[in-house]
């Protein structure tokens, strides 16, 4: 992994500052390649795909808020079993909208740190592995965290979603 030296982008300070708000020891690390896609993320850090957790936006059809999935990298999401859990069906988020719910662009949407409170739902398949990485606020920046941290400090229901 090659990462950038100095600063982070503000968005990036955002998550960094909120992960120390929640007592994590996790830092946010500014990659020197966009990580925009599971598998550009995975390529940059050496790892497998499922071991990022990326952080997916959806509209609720009915009532029109914002919900997260974290998924692992190398897992489609179910969105009929979403719209089961969350008891309304989902559709996908325009880039605007996921923008003004979580506070960042697509491609750089952390697991915490939102704009606003999102329903969210957590992957159990990310327990598979004792440490993930997850977007950072920007689509170079990432931090490594163990599934089950992550899973407190975005306030998660965990769920099958594949």
């Amino acid at each position: 992994m090659e990462a950038k030296p100095g600063p982070l982008p503000a968005s990036a300070q955002r998550v960094q500052d909120a992960l120390a708000a929640l007592g994590l020891a996790s830092r946010v690390v500014e990659l020197a390649v966009a990580a925009r896609t599971s598998q550009q993320a995975a390529d940059a850090l050496g790892i497998a795909a499922g071991q990022i957790a990326k952080s997916l936006v959806f509209r609720a059809a009915n009532t029109g808020r914002a919900v997260l999935v974290i998924a692992a990298g190398d897992r489609r999401v179910d969105e009929s079993k979403v719209a089961a859990h969350l008891g309304e069906p989902i559709e996908r988020a325009s880039p605007e909208f996921v923008r003004a719910a979580s506070g960042f662009a697509i491609g750089g949407v952390a697991p915490v740190a939102h704009a606003a409170p999102m329903t969210t739902f957590f992957d159990t398949s990310l327990r598979r592995f004792d440490v993930v990485w997850a977007a950072g606020g920007t689509p170079h920046c990432v931090f490594p965290i163990a599934p089950a941290d992550l899973l407190r400090a975005s306030g998660a229901t965990e769920t099958a979603i594949d």
